[in-house]
């Protein structure tokens, strides 16, 4: 897709460092999941329309001395013009454009609403989000297709999660010990093979669990042993960290690896040389480490659950992987591939109805991508002709929170709702999108309680 961008408009003066940005971003369309998405920053804007058209296009135009880009789509449920997005006091309003099918903001038809950041804009079979204050990326547009991932995995339209990227493509060339902090399932394993096909090491990666791994055996499997060390030690036996020489071995949950072996590891990080068990040698290792985990291993340290000096050693370069519900914008890319993993030439016929779409875009995704890639491939085995409906996906992700037994109504108590609305929109200085998505109810829902119980949200404005 070659978008045509005619760009009459005086340069804007470079951003504040540091300064964030609003951001629109085209993340998927539902008959063509494949197809990648876009990024727009709109600081340099006053107006973006968007609406059908033959092929994706983008137009860059000032109109009466207002900024305007003019988005095209090939969205047969979309009108020639369907919605317009203007910048009023600083702020960003959507406003329907007359369209057949009419405008949606996170499943609520509307006809003009401000955006808070997280807003979910839906268009015909098109969904776009819009986000607030992201760092400034660079790059005014950036369509996906663009996008050249050193490795697999990499790939992102977030900003701030690209930045982290750009420094681990660096890194993975060095001997630096690199640290994966993120929640289960949000792909730290993904990161660490990356990390090793740019490394250019000419042995193996390899993955251990150590909170799988049987404490009396812990050492054995890691550091290898001598035949007649123990009983049924019948042979010799390499061990993780010999079978990965010249290579990568990822220590995953390292938090859970017990203390006697991390006082090995550690040995073997700073000599670089390992001791199986039974034998009185040292025997040369060339190793590149890279550790992952969910647990804070700075509170584990204090509290002497975990070896300080095993961290600093671990900790040589941080990365630390956003959950997928705060990097809604790369929905579209992790479908794709996921589709392609899962369905093979297949996944060019698979499409989405609106309403499975919109559920997939509000979902919070508590177990992450691990939990998309499961979703999806139900949803693949129900959907027999391909088109995925709401109906096709598994229950935890289709039913709303505020619909499940454990999700009592946050205003049963009255003064109870007050204090956490107060607590919820301190926390998310203001934006009530925010503060509806983390109790799991519509926007419109909250803006009920707040004005029955007379909060103000502005007034949480940072």
């Amino acid at each position: 897709m070659n978008p045509s961008r005619t760009i009459t408009s005086s340069p804007e003066p470079p951003p504040t460092p540091g300064a964030g940005r609003p951001h629109l971003f085209l993340v998927l369309r539902c008959d063509k999941l494949l197809e990648p998405g876009a990024r727009f920053c709109l600081d340099a804007l006053d107006v973006v329309t968007i609406g059908r058209s033959d092929s994706f296009s983008l137009d860059l135009d000032e109109v009466g001395g207002a900024r305007l880009l003019r988005i095209g789509i090939p969205d047969s449920r979309m009108s020639s013009s369907h919605a317009q997005l203007q910048k009023v006091l600083g702020a960003w309003i959507v406003r329907d454009a007359g369209s057949k099918n009419g405008t949606w903001v996170d499943g609520e038809r509307v006809t003009s609403m401000p955006l808070d950041d997280g807003a979910l804009v839906e268009l015909g079979h098109t969904f776009l989000l819009y986000r607030g204050m992201l760092p400034v990326s660079g790059c005014e547009i950036l369509d996906a297709r663009e996008l050249r991932p050193a490795a697999y995995g990499l790939a992102t339209l977030s900003p701030a999660f690209r930045s982290q990227l750009d420094r681990v493509e660096l890194v993975a060339r060095s001997r630096i010990p690199v640290l994966l902090l993120g929640e289960t399932g949000t792909g730290k394993e993904l990161i660490a093979r990356a990390i090793h096909e740019l490394s250019g090491r000419t042995g193996p990666f390899l993955a251990v669990n150590c909170g799988a791994l049987p404490e009396n055996l812990v050492e054995s499997e890691l550091f290898g042993y001598r035949k007649g060390a123990f009983s049924g030690a019948s042979d010799d036996r390499p061990g993780l960290i010999r079978s990965s020489d010249k290579g990568t071995l990822l220590f995953d949950e390292i938090g859970s690896l017990p203390l006697p072996a991390q006082a090995a590891l550690l040995r073997v990080l700073q000599e670089a040389e390992v001791v199986p068990v039974g034998a009185t040698r040292p025997l040369a290792v060339d190793l590149r480490v890279v550790a992952a985990t969910h647990d804070d291993l700075g509170v584990l340290a204090s509290g002497e659950a975990f070896r300080a000096d095993l961290f600093a050693r671990l900790s040589g370069f941080t990365v630390v992987l956003p959950p997928l519900r705060e990097r809604r914008e790369d929905l579209g890319l992790l479908l794709a591939a996921l589709l392609r993993k899962l369905a093979g030439d297949a996944a060019q016929d698979v499409t989405f109805t609106s309403a499975a779409a919109r559920v997939l875009l509000l979902h919070l995704w508590p177990l992450n991508v691990r939990e998309l890639e499961k979703c999806l491939s139900t949803a693949l085995v129900f959907a027999h002709n391909g088109r995925v409906d709401v109906e096709h996906l598994p229950a935890d992700v289709r039913t709303p929170r505020n619909e499940r037994p454990d999700a009592p109504d946050l205003l049963d108590e009255p003064r109870h709702g007050h204090d956490e609305l107060v607590a919820l929109l301190r926390e998310h200085g203001g934006n009530v999108t925010a503060v509806a998505r983390a109790l799991g109810k519509r926007r419109t829902q909250v803006q009920r309680w707040l004005r029955r119980l007379r909060i103000d949200a502005l007034s949480f404005r940072r």
